[in-house]
C-alpha cells in the first residue's frame, strides 16, 4: 500500500503542472486585470504599462506563468506610481509556497485573501456534506427495505422532482417561503443575507440561524440524488446470497442491514463522496452569490470577473490538489470496506 500511495503521489505531480499551465492561459485570456485595478475608474494609460511592467504582464505568456511557478527577483511593486515601493510582490512562486499577490486589492498576498473566506465555506459546505450523507442514507435505506410501497413511491417522486430543480430554484424559493411569507405570516422567519446581524455580533446562534437556507437548499437537490443511488445499490445488495446466508443463520436484523448491506453497498457512495468532498473548497458559487454568504464561491466569482490571475489560480489549484488528495484517500478506503481489493 505504501508503494501505491507514492506512485500516486509521484504521477500527480505532473498532472497538476499540466493543470496549472491550461488554467494560467485560461485566465491570461478571459479579461484585463489593469482595467481599474479593483476600482470603478478606467486605469490610464500611462498608469497601465507602468503596472504591467511591474506585474510581468508585459512578458510572454509563459514567462509569465514560469514567474508564476518558481517566483522572480521582484521585491517591491509600486503601486500609486509615486515611485516609492509600497507592497512585496511576487517572489517565491508557488513551487515554493508563495501564491503571489492579487492585482485587485493593492497587492495582497493571495493566502491571506483565501484563508479569510476559507473557513466561512468549510463551515457551510462541511455541515451540508453532513446532513445530505446522514439523510440519503436514512431515506435510501428506508425506501430500500419499503420497496413499493407507498412511502417508496412518495419518495421516488419527491427524488424525481428535486433532483430536477436547479440550485438558484430551490434558493430563491427557500427565501420566499421561510423569510418572505413567514414574515408576512406572522412567523418565526429565518435570515437570508450574510454570516450573523451586524447588530447582533458574529455569535454561535446567529452563524447557525444564517446558515439554516443556505443548507436546505443545497441539501435538498443532492439528497434527492443521493437517496436513489444508495436505494439502487441497497436493492442489489440485499437480494445477494451472502445476505440470505445471514437471515439463515438467525442474525439480527440490525447486524445484517449495517454490518453486512451497507457496508458493501457503500462502496460506489464513497466514490460519490470522494469527488464531492474537494468542491467543497470552492465554496457553493450560486448559493452563497444569493445568500450573501462570505464564502470561497463568492471570492471565485469576484475575482474572476475582474482577471484577477493569481487569487483564482490560488482557488483552483487548492482544489486541483485537494481532488488528488482525496482520490487517494477513497482507493485506501476502498481497500478497507473490501478487503478484496489490493493495490500492488
Amino acid at each position: 500500500m505504501s508503494q501505491y500511495i507514492i506512485r500516486r503521489l509521484l504521477q500527480a505531480i505532473p498532472l497538476l503542472l499540466i493543470i496549472s499551465l491550461i488554467l494560467f492561459v485560461l485566465m491570461r485570456n478571459t479579461g484585463d486585470p489593469l482595467a481599474t485595478m479593483g476600482g470603478r475608474r478606467l486605469t490610464r494609460p500611462e498608469d497601465r504599462a507602468r503596472l504591467a511592467r511591474q506585474f510581468g504582464l508585459d512578458k510572454p505568456i509563459y514567462v509569465q506563468y514560469l514567474y508564476w511557478l518558481i517566483g522572480n527577483d521582484w521585491t517591491k511593486i509600486d503601486m500609486d506610481g509615486d515611485g516609492v515601493p509600497e507592497t512585496p510582490g511576487i517572489r517565491k512562486g508557488v513551487l515554493r509556497g508563495e501564491f503571489g499577490t492579487s492585482l485587485v486589492t493593492r497587492g495582497k498576498p493571495v493566502l491571506t485573501i483565501i484563508w479569510e473566506r476559507l473557513p466561512n465555506t468549510l463551515l457551510l459546505m462541511i455541515i451540508t456534506e453532513i446532513v445530505i450523507i446522514v439523510f440519503s442514507i436514512v431515506i435510501g435505506v428506508y425506501s430500500a427495505l419499503r420497496q413499493y410501497s407507498l412511502i417508496d413511491h412518495l419518495v421516488t417522486t419527491a427524488s424525481f422532482v428535486g433532483y430536477s430543480m436547479p440550485i438558484f430554484f430551490v434558493a430563491l424559493a427557500s427565501m420566499y417561503i421561510f423569510a418572505v411569507n413567514f414574515k408576512k405570516w406572522g412567523l418565526p422567519y429565518l435570515p437570508t443575507v450574510g454570516m450573523f446581524d451586524p447588530q447582533v455580533g458574529k455569535t454561535p446562534a446567529q452563524v447557525a440561524l444564517h446558515m439554516v437556507l443556505p443548507v436546505l437548499s443545497m441539501s435538498l437537490v443532492s439528497i434527492a440524488g443521493y437517496s436513489r443511488f444508495v436505494r439502487a445499490t441497497m436493492l442489489e445488495v440485499m437480494s445477494e446470497d451472502y445476505i440470505r446466508t445471514a437471515r439463515a443463520k438467525g442474525l439480527p436484523n440490525f447486524i445484517i442491514l449495517f454490518i453486512h448491506a451497507l457496508k458493501n453497498a457503500s462502496l460506489p457512495l464513497v466514490t460519490i463522496i470522494g469527488l464531492d468532498i474537494p468542491m467543497l473548497l470552492g465554496g457553493a458559487i450560486v448559493t452563497e452569490r444569493i445568500f450573501a454568504w462570505p464564502g470561497m464561491g463568492r471570492l471565485f466569482l469576484d475575482h474572476v470577473s475582474r482577471a484577477d490571475t493569481p487569487v483564482v489560480m490560488g482557488i483552483l489549484m487548492l482544489i486541483s490538489v485537494a481532488v488528488v488528495i482525496f482520490q487517494l484517500i477513497t482507493d485506501i478506503v476502498y481497500a478497507w470496506l473490501d478487503p478484496r481489493i489490493r493495490y500492488t
